[in-house]
């Protein structure tokens, strides 16, 4: 009876260690991949998908050559930077969930663009993108305007493109909406930083005095004791125009200098002009 009673309990010992044995061998299961949901919060704002249709019109409104280095401010998916790579160029993705990160390297190296496609997890309001020459973005407007005065430090001619949120009294040079493929978020707006071209400027000939609120400039051209205002004036990037009379100037502004022709009825010459006076 005891002989019995042992034998019962070795049994149920050798059961019990196989099912064990059995458990711990089954295939563990992979952790389930991150999906991000629309609307999700993060750290300035929820996330929402840019709709493929408007990214790939965002960056025609910004000519986007393989020469360019494109950085997408709160990248969520990768979308942006990835359909960038996708067409030659550097681009690059500033994000702050670790989360979405991972996501979209993973979807880089699915699509074969990790050596042009790059990503980092960082606070937008921390982060150097100095060296763009686009810039991409998908905010809420209050951060649009707290990221404008870091924009506009940017080198001039440097292209700000946004889905459906604008920069506040700083008109968009562009303005397109996507009508394929898009239902909502469907607008996107295109700036070019501007060079710095207030001031009073000396030409060989008299002084340029300019007036510059973002892009648009106003102010007088006096030549020969004769001090007249000048028209349709405008900067895009370190381009600059304006008429006075019936003389269309264009030129490029440098740091302190400028130079261009200029169109009337005694036909086209060369002007130029600086800030310090030298001429």
């Amino acid at each position: 009876m005891i002989a019995a009673r042992y034998a019962r309990r070795a049994l149920l010992a050798l059961l019990l260690s196989a099912l064990a044995a059995g458990a711990f061998a089954q295939p563990k299961q992979a952790p389930k991949e991150y999906a991000p949901e629309v609307g999700q919060s993060g750290k300035d704002v929820v996330w929402v998908p840019t709709p493929q249709s408007l990214v790939d019109k965002m960056l025609e409104m910004a000519k986007v050559t393989p020469s360019d280095y494109v950085i997408d401010l709160g990248s969520g998916d990768g979308r942006t930077v990835i359909t960038a790579a996708k067409r030659g160029t550097r681009a690059h993705g500033i994000e702050y969930n670790p989360d979405m990160v991972a996501l979209s390297k993973r979807a880089a190296a699915k699509e074969g663009v990790s050596g042009k496609a790059t990503f980092a997890k960082a606070d937008l309001f921390e982060s150097d993108f100095s060296q763009a020459t686009v810039i991409t973005m998908f905010l809420l407007p209050d951060i649009n305007l707290k990221l404008r005065p870091k924009i506009l430090d940017l080198k001039p001619g440097t292209r700000i493109v946004s889905n459906s949120f604008t920069m506040g009294e700083w008109t968009a040079d562009q303005t397109v909406n996507a009508t394929e493929g898009c239902t909502s978020y469907c607008t996107a707006y295109l700036w070019i930083v501007p060079a710095k071209a207030e001031g009073s400027w000396r030409l060989p000939q008299g002084e340029l005095d300019l007036t510059q609120t973002f892009q648009m400039l106003s102010g007088t051209l006096t030549t020969g004791g004769a001090t007249a205002k000048i028209s349709n004036a405008k900067m895009s990037g370190d381009r600059i125009r304006f008429s006075v009379g019936g003389a269309q100037y264009t030129g490029r502004v440098n740091g302190g200098s400028m130079e261009g022709t200029v169109k009337s009825s005694d036909g086209t010459r060369k002007w130029s002009a600086t800030r310090d006076g030298k001429v």
